[in-house]
Formats: C-alpha cells, structure tokens, sequence
C-alpha cells in the first residue's frame, strides 16, 4: 500500500525509484498506479520529475 501523506510518498516513490526501478513508467505499472495520479499528489508539494536523475526533486 502506497504512503497517503504526500511527504511520505515523495519519500518513497524516490527510494523505490532509486533501488528498485529505471523509470516512472515502470514504478507505476508496479504499483497499478497512473503517472498522472503520482504527478498531481506531489506537484501539489511543488515537487515535479526530472527524468534525467529519475527522481522527484
């Protein structure tokens, strides 16, 4: 179960990103979530992916 708090879930979409998966594509169909649902949760905490670093900064 994904973190409700979006503090919470920034903190863990970015480990899971880091150890676990290559791209936001792949983090999502792991956890049968849209990218649009984790972009809107954490650009609501100002916090946007850059691709690049494959993080949420």
């Amino acid at each position: 179960m994904l973190p409700k708090d979006p503090i919470m879930f920034l903190s863990y979409v970015n480990t899971q990103l880091r150890d676990n998966y290559s791209n936001i594509d792949d983090f999502c169909s792991a956890f049968n979530i849209t990218k649009e649902e984790v972009y809107t949760k954490l650009e609501s905490i100002n916090y946007f992916y850059d691709e690049e670093s494959n993080q949420f900064k």
